[in-house]
């Protein structure tokens, strides 16, 4: 601050950008970061007409939001709760668990909510983690095809080069993989990382910046876009659905057929048809990549309640959910291949996600590394389950708008 920036007042503050003084986007340069924001609300107040009074009520450091926001000018706030406890045997989620959600849609914890009283009920869910690794897939421009497989083999018998330059610029991320694409004059290499407990975007963007580096030294291709969509981040795409992104992580449980008539009101016979006539048959005649329920639901709400990255909600609904009809019930299960999630970085640092955190007891890093994320991916998957059982028994017992009407929804 300057001699000028004396304990300046929101009202002041804005003074000076009314008069040109003060750039609107550089407030903090010239107070700390609530008067700042006080000083933004203010001014967008008065061009708007609207009232920010709640936006303005919060509970936090403003300071300690700068690396999440720009041009602060408050909070919105999400009502947030719990479903559960749901029982979950995972390869790192181990225990009973109250699963947070955050969402404006009215009756989405009660239908969840009763999934995990059904899941527990037949004993608990199993979860596991299939597979995990961040991409990042830059795309290069050669002269030909012929040059384009030239840098293939190239990238296939240097990998140790490019982790080697990769992992320079990280303490936990780990090279997994270059995988090469030709396509014309064009080549993307996707690269898949290891970022532990990190959901690990910014990591493997820095990582793969500099072995594109080495790339350009070492060939003649030239880099285009450190970014070529193949990665690929926060669209639809095959390529997630099918190679994974993140993490991969499936749920399931066997449901006795006599908890499924009294719980859910209905059989399994009825459901595995509505799963088979709607999660598959309807998903594949729409084109979806997503071949279930309503999966995006309970992923956006944890994601939400927990500081995940919410545009990542699109690989995230990349799921299918399977159920089959069994001697002893109904068994079903939910497969999400991209789930991208962290306990360390971004939003997990603010205060009330990092309390979404704590309900599942996940926050920061695991012991081992990678663990806790593991574990977060585990619990959603199993919320996600959840959640499909309860809409397809809905469905199944043509329960769901009366369950809308009966909440008031």
């Amino acid at each position: 601050m300057t001699d000028s920036d004396t304990d300046p007042t929101p009202e002041t503050l804005a003074d000076r950008v009314r008069a040109g003084e003060v750039r609107f986007h550089a407030l903090e340069e010239h107070a700390d970061a609530d008067t700042a924001t006080a000083a933004r609300r203010l001014l967008v107040e008065e061009q708007s007409g609207a009232s920010l009074d709640h936006v303005g009520a919060y509970s936090f450091d403003a300071a300690a939001a700068a690396p999440n926001i720009e041009n602060m000018t408050g909070s919105v706030q999400i009502p947030a709760g719990v479903v559960g406890p749901v029982s979950i045997d995972g390869g790192a989620a181990a225990g009973e668990y109250y699963l947070p959600m955050a969402t404006t849609e009215g009756a989405l914890l009660a239908s969840v909510n009763r999934g995990c009283s059904v899941i527990d009920r037949a004993g608990g869910a199993s979860a596991r983690v299939t597979t995990t690794g961040m991409t990042r897939a830059p795309v290069f421009h050669v002269e030909s095809v012929v040059e384009g497989e030239a840098l293939a083999s190239w990238v296939r018998d240097n990998v140790d080069t490019l982790r080697d330059a990769a992992e320079a610029t990280t303490n936990h991320g780990e090279l997994e993989e270059v995988k090469p694409y030709v396509v014309g004059d064009n080549v993307f290499l996707r690269f898949r990382y290891d970022t532990k407990d990190a959901m690990g975007m910014n990591m493997a963007t820095i990582a793969t910046r500099a072995a594109c580096e080495v790339v350009e030294a070492e060939t003649t291709a030239s880099l285009v876009a450190l970014s070529g969509n193949l990665c690929t981040d926060k669209k639809p795409a095959a390529i997630n659905a099918v190679e994974g992104r993140g993490r991969s992580v499936t749920a399931d449980v066997l449901v006795p057929r006599e908890v499924v008539e009294e719980r859910l009101h209905t059989t399994p016979e009825a459901i595995a048809e509505v799963n088979t006539r709607k999660n598959l048959v309807g998903s594949a005649k729409a084109g979806s990549l997503g071949f279930n329920a309503h999966v995006a639901n309970v992923v956006a709400a944890m994601f939400l309640a927990t500081g995940q990255d919410a545009a990542q909600v699109v690989e995230g609904a990349n799921a299918i959910t399977t159920v089959d009809v069994r001697e002893e019930g109904l068994y079903a299960s939910v497969s999400l291949a991209s789930l991208e999630v962290g306990t360390v970085g971004g939003g997990t640092k603010l205060p009330t996600q990092a309390e979404g955190l704590d309900v599942l007891g996940v926050r920061g890093g695991g012991d081992p590394p990678g663990t806790n994320a593991d574990a977060l991916a585990e619990c959603v998957a199993v919320g996600a389950l959840a959640g499909e059982l309860s809409l397809l028994s809905a469905l199944a017992s043509r329960h769901l708008s009366s369950a809308h009407e009966s909440l008031g929804r």
